[in-house]
C-alpha cells in the first residue's frame, strides 16, 4: 500500500501544472518562426477571411508608419488592425506575427479588465470584503491565496485557448477571434472594423497603465 499524497503536495503540484499551462499559452516558442506575409499565410486557410481595416492608410495599414522614413518590418505588411510598422526590437523578424498578435490581444484584454477592476475598487467594495486601496487589496488577496487561484483558473482557460492558437498558426482562424459578440455590436463589416481598431488601441493603453 502506498501512502496518499499530502494536501500540501497536491496543492504545490496543481500550482506548478497551472503555471506550466499558463507559460505554454502565453510565451512564444522557438518552433514558430516568423512568416514573411500575414496576408499570404492567412488566405491559405479554408475558413479565415481578413476584414478591411478601418480608415486604412490614414490611421493604420501598410502606408502608415509610426516614424516617417523608418523601414517597415517585412511581417508588418499592413494586414493586422493597428499596424503602423512599430517593431523597434525586431520581434516580428524571429517570431510568427500571428502568435504575437494573439498574445497582444490576450494580454491587452486582461489588462483592460484589470484597469476596470482597479477603478471600481476605488468606489465600490463587494460584500464580505474589507474596504482598502487597490494596491493594498492586491497584497491582501495574495496573502489570502488569491494569487494561486488566479493562476490556476487562468491556466485552466489556457488549456482551451491552445487549440484556438494552433488554428491561428495554421491560418484557419484570425488571431484573437473567438466570435464573441453577445450584444451584437458588430452589425456590419465597417462597424466591426472600427471596434477592432478601438480594441487594440485601448488594449495597448491598458497594458501600459496597469503595468
Amino acid at each position: 500500500l502506498h501512502a496518499a499524497p499530502q494536501p500540501s503536495t497536491m496543492l504545490r503540484s496543481s500550482i506548478a501544472l497551472a503555471m506550466l499551462g499558463s507559460a505554454l499559452g502565453f510565451a512564444p516558442g522557438a518552433m514558430l518562426p516568423a512568416t514573411k506575409s500575414v496576408r499570404a499565410a492567412a488566405t491559405q486557410g479554408p475558413s479565415m477571411q481578413l476584414l478591411p481595416l478601418y480608415r486604412d492608410g490614414e490611421l493604420q495599414g501598410g502606408s502608415v508608419m509610426y516614424r516617417p522614413g523608418a523601414e517597415r518590418p517585412v511581417a508588418l505588411d499592413g494586414t493586422y488592425v493597428g499596424d503602423i510598422g512599430f517593431d523597434p526590437l525586431g520581434f516580428s523578424n524571429v517570431i510568427d506575427i500571428k502568435w504575437l498578435r494573439e498574445a497582444e490581444l490576450k494580454h491587452g484584454r486582461f489588462a483592460m479588465l484589470a484597469v476596470l477592476g482597479f477603478i471600481v475598487q476605488e468606489f465600490y467594495t463587494f460584500p464580505f470584503f474589507p474596504k482598502m486601496a487597490p494596491v493594498d487589496a492586491h497584497d491582501y488577496f495574495v496573502t489570502q491565496g488569491g494569487g494561486s487561484q488566479i493562476i490556476f483558473w487562468i491556466s485552466f482557460v489556457e488549456l482551451f485557448s491552445v487549440v484556438a492558437l494552433f488554428e491561428t498558426i495554421q491560418g484557419k482562424r484570425e488571431a484573437g477571434d473567438y466570435a464573441f459578440d453577445p450584444l451584437n455590436l458588430a452589425t456590419d463589416e465597417v462597424t466591426l472594423a472600427r471596434y477592432r481598431e478601438a480594441e487594440i488601441k485601448h488594449a495597448r493603453l491598458a497594458m501600459i497603465a496597469i503595468g
